[in-house]
């Protein structure tokens, strides 16, 4: 039970991400190359899975070293830092946006499997909904730019990460840190 709760609480971190693919179709709002920072807040209307969440998330720094490799080696693979938890219990991730990525206004962040995603300019953002199949995920949420150095981004998200649609709703701002992205080797560039 502990993997499947360790499992949704990553998928519905990672469901801030399900626009990577997605473009920002409004021609004024655009992001910045470089090193970016998401900060994720995640919270189920379901008192059990909130709480479920919470302690994985605490735990998430406890992990035996074969588990934080997997983990690592997956953040990587999508071009992430090692996810943190703070005090607050937000998650934060750190991504690397290519000069294509910005170019096509992507968000700094993925979301593993099947998905595709749909994106309806609203002002000052987009309007944002996904649907995964692997593993099986859907959401709607909002995405507002502050200029080309920051977002925050709203999704409701339901997910079947332990065999039965459960609600989670993610709360993400992310901030560019700057021009420069760590070394391939510590943190792999996202594949656009």
């Amino acid at each position: 039970m502990k993997h499947s709760l360790l499992r949704l609480s990553l998928l519905a971190c990672a469901a801030l991400g399900s626009q990577a693919s997605a473009q920002a179709a409004s021609p004024s709002t655009t992001i910045k190359a470089g090193l970016w920072q998401v900060d994720s807040k995640m919270a189920s209307p379901d008192a059990a899975t909130d709480n479920a969440m919470s302690m994985v998330l605490q735990q998430l720094g406890n992990l035996p070293p074969d588990q934080r490799k997997q983990l690592e080696s997956m953040a990587a693979s999508r071009g992430m830092a090692m996810p943190t938890v703070g005090a607050d219990g937000a998650v934060r991730v750190t991504a690397c946006v290519t000069p294509e990525m910005a170019a096509r206004k992507q968000i700094p962040t993925g979301q593993p499997g099947d998905c595709t995603s749909k994106n309806k300019d609203i002002a000052g953002g987009m309007h944002v909904s996904f649907t995964c199949a692997n593993p099986k995920s859907s959401g709607e949420g909002k995405v507002l730019f502050s200029g080309e150095q920051a977002f925050n981004m709203q999704l409701a998200v339901t997910t079947s990460a332990r065999g039965t649609p459960e609600q989670v709703n993610v709360t993400s701002n992310g901030k560019w840190l700057g021009a420069t992205c760590p070394a391939p080797s510590s943190a792999a560039g996202q594949k656009p």
